[in-house]
């Protein structure tokens, strides 16, 4: 068993389950909420010593976070950051099962 580095725990936050996302799974993309200093070079690595899977590339987006009014107060929510990560041919990671 290899042994992991803690700092790949600390890049990749959580696996996004979307309808978009599910559909992107279909041609090897999976996509994960990450940490918002991460780098591409970070993600790839993380990645494949996390779930032992080839990455052919990452694109990376930030997502602004909603402005929301309740009660008359102005709030919103925190800006989060994601990557698509495309995997190589013959990799897939299944993020549905065990959550």
């Amino acid at each position: 068993m290899k042994t992991m580095d803690a700092r790949h725990y600390d890049v990749i936050v959580s696996p996004v389950i979307t309808e978009k996302a599910t559909v992107a799974s279909e041609h090897n993309k999976v996509v994960f909420k990450v940490a918002a200093k991460a780098t591409k070079p970070q993600i790839k690595e993380a990645v494949e010593k996390l779930f032992d899977v080839k990455v052919k590339s990452v694109n990376t987006l930030v997502r602004k976070g909603k402005t929301k009014v309740f009660r008359g107060q102005f709030g919103s929510q925190s800006d989060s950051k994601r990557a698509v990560v495309t995997l190589e041919e013959g990799h897939r990671i299944d993020v549905t099962t065990g959550l």
